[in-house]
């Protein structure tokens, strides 16, 4: 087996590294490989996991599945860049967190190239578990493709022939999930500048005892501040599926702009060994400071 990846950041290493056991091959192309400043780290980062460097997507038309893991805002794009290369029945599994609709206009666009088009959604953080975190199919060749993927370790479940139904349960899930994230570190940023963080934090820890805040608000500032602007633009999209159901993507938008303020101070606060009144503390000035 030969898998190619388009984006090479962290759910492509995740599943490199997961997968080398089970004897596959590798090849990846990245963006990043034709920007000057950033290109050598990536090529370290292909070269220590005995992948082979496409200079260009072009260079993934040997392989025999393409799994493509780039920002949300560049996945039609990103496909878009292999339709001239597409071997007749070559499979792009598109893993990006986009909306359906993006999902179906991008799997038009491989199959008439001739490729087989994989909507595949991922549901859990991708460490530890790499490949085998838990994900959802469709599309036409899901139920062939599972079986193919089973082989491999991958951890799917198909819920629909049609492409756009495993990314929309991503989509909308994501609405609670990073939306409750967004709540809470915003919350808890007003508690802090208002100078009632002890009275805020004790009153949420009492009210909603099962969201068991001590271990679980870390966790947000972290997963925010390291990845916010990854989440922002999936949030785009959670905001564009609601939208095109003709219900309110406000408040998906919302957190993406949370999440893309959390990204930026991500930048300069480092979430890890301090305690969580110390973290809220950095984040707010660093928010404060990029304001003016």
């Amino acid at each position: 087996m030969r898998i190619g990846f388009i984006g090479f950041g962290e759910a492509a290493r995740a599943f490199c590294d997961s997968l080398a056991a089970e004897g596959v091959a590798f090849s990846a192309y990245d963006i990043l490989l034709d920007d000057a400043g950033r290109a050598e780290a990536m090529r370290a980062a292909m070269r220590e996991r005995n992948v082979m460097i496409a200079e260009a997507p072009a260079g993934l038309r040997d392989v025999d599945w393409i799994i493509s893991a780039v920002t949300a805002d560049q996945s039609l794009i990103a496909a878009r860049s292999l339709l001239p290369h597409l071997v007749q029945g070559q499979v792009v599994i598109d893993l990006n967190s986009v909306s359906p609709g993006r999902k179906r206009e991008t799997a038009a666009e491989v199959t008439a190239a001739g490729g087989t088009y994989l909507d595949m959604a991922v549901m859990a953080p991708v460490h530890p578990r790499g490949h085998r975190t838990p994900v959802l199919l469709a599309g036409e060749e899901a139920e062939r493709l599972a079986g193919e993927l089973a082989a491999l370790g991958f951890n799917g479940r198909v819920v629909g022939e049609r492409v756009g139904a495993a990314t929309a349960i991503k989509m909308v899930r994501s609405v609670f999930v990073k939306g409750l994230e967004a709540i809470t570190v915003e919350a808890l940023l007003a508690a802090e500048a208002s100078g009632c963080f002890e009275e805020i934090f004790a009153s949420f820890s009492s009210s909603y005892p099962g969201l068991d805040l001590p271990k679980t608000a870390p966790y947000q500032f972290e997963r925010t501040l390291r990845h916010g602007a990854r989440r922002a633009a999936e949030m785009r999209e959670s905001a564009a599926t609601l939208d095109a159901l003709g219900l309110s993507g406000g408040i998906a938008a919302e957190t993406a702009a949370i999440q893309e303020r959390m990204g930026r101070a991500g930048r300069s606060v480092d979430p890890d060994e301090v305690d969580l009144r110390e973290l809220v503390r950095a984040v707010l000035a660093a928010r404060l400071d990029a304001t003016g």
